[in-house]
């Protein structure tokens, strides 16, 4: 959304300035327009528009709507097919009409559509056939046959597929916009006024061949915001004015409200714990390879998991207001972005364009008028020009190459905020990198074991993986799937429990066992200074330690860690040779973080 908080009638240049207050996140959903709301400058109004899925459209309504005085700021989002405009008190109307005078259908948000219910999925089938019609007028040109046949093959090809680009085109002229519309409109016309068949057909079949290429680069960045999306639960429990607990959508639930969490759900709101423990994957959000400890006054953030048990937090922020509506924010305002290649390209093709048809036309007349030559040759030059010349290449290869970029970058999870720092990155010196899920697998494995005991090893891991297969924490499941790998036999576990916090413990053949972490077996007073001394050089590694104890001494103890990506290395020594100097980010503790660098 580049052109968020223009305040003034240029609605060109960079947003740059402090976020006021239309610059407040909107809701984080591809579906929901924001309501109809006052600003500094008058009314600031969502609008739908489902024709509108490339820049072609957008720069026409851009061209309409900024004649109007009374539009004081335009904002485009082609992802949601939304225009926000804001504009004079009593205008809207005029506005309304001036979009739907261009051959589009506005839809304000009261009107209830969403994007999914409104989007309708264009059949494959007319461009298959219009492309099977073109090759096949060729075929006939080829082969010596009919020319009427040719012609009617011609006519069927662009009548199937052209219908849409005429009617652009139409509009584009009568609102004084010669667009590529107009100048593909105006060529094809002109070729099959002048018999040439087989070319009217191929040039309309190429140009709607480029157009669902681009609406498809924009369905690509699409679903990688609406996977953004699926992050936070629709709905949450709240509690009720009379203590009852009853699940509402998320995006109702005000500040300050009491919400419940069981365990394996989703959060659905940033909040404070209130009542109760658990463990939390805040890997979505922070990317901590491990989940966190949460107890009591400890920050929860919508779109992390819960693992352990339930627990209620009080919410800090509405949904259109949590950590990840910023994220999913930010990522949609960056498709809007243009970066400086874009706007050379759109000032460059308001001049070129109609030079190319003023060209045309002199092409066209002058010396067929002037110099005797044959009309239906140079007309046809003229055509050619239209055609040749025409600025497709630029205009609409320019926005679908920066949005296949970004769109190509989230589906390998890297984010970049916009076209214009995309293009930056040929200036890239230094470069952040994440550490959880980009460097490392993203998956902890237990990579140390070590008997503690007079035990064997088989006994121990016997032991420990009984107990670790009944627990959901990811070190548990580690040291499990490790044992299950290695061919390892489980027992039956007895009065099973959950030590919130510290580990596990349970009655195998009639003795208790535990298998916790350091805290657990410091309250239990069996951890030794040799042992303090172990697990001091394992944690500064950047590994979880948890240990089998039987209540009187530790049996053995496991290491559990994210390891590194085969891949990493390489990666990291390329982009050293390249000239990149790297540093990486983490949210895990400074031990772990200094292992992997």
């Amino acid at each position: 959304m580049a052109d968020r908080c223009n305040h003034n009638h240029d609605h060109d240049h960079e947003h740059d300035h402090e976020h006021g207050p239309c610059c407040a996140a909107q809701p984080a959903s591809l579906d929901r327009l924001a309501a109809q709301e006052k600003v500094a400058e008058g009314i600031r109004t969502a609008i739908r528009i489902m024709q509108m899925d490339c820049p072609i459209e957008e720069t026409l309504i851009r061209s309409k709507l900024n004649r109007m005085s009374s539009v004081k700021s335009m904002e485009f989002n082609l992802l949601q097919r939304a225009l926000t405009v804001v504009h004079d008190p009593d205008a809207l109307d005029a506005i309304l009409g001036a979009v739907r005078s261009l051959g589009f259908k506005p839809e304000l948000a009261s009107a209830g559509r969403s994007l999914s219910a409104a989007a309708t999925k264009k059949p494959w089938w007319p461009l298959a056939l219009a492309g099977v019609a073109a090759i096949a007028s060729e075929a006939v040109g080829w082969l010596g046959m009919a020319e009427w046949l040719s012609a009617v093959l011609a006519i069927l090809a662009v009548a199937v597929c052209g219908l849409g680009t005429y009617k652009k085109g139409f509009l584009a002229i009568a609102n004084g916009n010669l667009n590529i519309n107009a100048l593909m409109s105006i060529a094809v016309t002109g070729a099959l006024f002048l018999g040439v068949w087989p070319e009217a057909a191929m040039v309309m079949v190429l140009f709607t061949i480029a157009e669902l290429i681009e609406v498809k680069s924009l369905d690509r960045t699409r679903n990688a915001i609406e996977s953004l999306m699926k992050l936070a639960p629709e709905k949450a429990t709240v509690q009720q004015p009379d203590g009852s607990w009853q699940e509402i959508e998320a995006s109702e639930v005000t500040v300050g409200s009491m919400v419940r969490v069981k365990p394996g759900e989703r959060i659905g709101l940033d909040g404070t714990i209130v009542t109760g423990s658990s463990t939390v994957n805040q890997a979505p959000i922070t990317g901590e390879s491990l989940p966190v400890d949460k107890a009591e006054g400890d920050a929860v953030f919508a779109g992390t998991i819960n693992q352990a048990s339930s627990f209620e937090y009080r919410v800090t922020a509405a949904a259109n207001n949590t950590t990840l509506a910023r994220i999913i924010h930010a990522v949609e305002e960056a498709q809007g972005a243009k970066a400086p290649t874009q706007r050379f390209v759109d000032r460059f093709a308001r001049v070129y364009t109609p030079c190319v048809f003023a060209m045309a036309l002199v092409i066209a007349i002058l010396p067929p008028l002037l110099m005797g030559g044959s009309w239906h040759d140079w007309i046809y030059k003229a055509l050619v020009l239209l055609v040749i010349a025409c600025p497709c290449a630029l205009v609409i290869s320019t926005p679908v190459t920066i949005v296949s970029g970004l769109a190509a970058a989230a589906r390998h999870g890297i984010l970049i905020k916009g076209g214009v720092y995309l293009e930056e990155g040929r200036k890239l010196t230094w470069l952040a990198l994440d550490k959880t899920g980009t460097l490392t697998q993203g998956k902890p494995v237990q990579t140390d074991f070590e008997v503690r005991a007079e035990m064997s090893a088989d006994q121990c891991r016997h032991l420990a993986a009984s107990l670790a297969a009944r627990s959901d924490h990811p070190v548990s499941q580690a040291v499990a799937s490790a044992a299950e790998l290695d061919g390892v036999s489980r027992a039956n576990v007895e009065a099973f429990e959950a030590l919130a916090g510290r580990g596990v413990r349970g009655v195998i053949d009639g003795k208790t066992y535990y298998l916790g972490n350091h805290r657990l077996v410091h309250e239990q007073g069996v951890c030794s200074a040799d042992l303090e001394a172990q697990l001091d050089v394992l944690e500064r590694q950047g590994k979880s330690v948890v240990l089998l104890n039987d209540g009187q001494q530790v049996l053995a103890l496991f290491a559990v860690a994210d390891t590194l990506k085969d891949s990493s290395r390489h990666a990291i020594e390329d982009l050293h040779r390249l000239g990149v100097k790297t540093v990486m980010l983490s949210g895990d503790n400074l031990h772990t973080a200094q292992s992997i660098a």
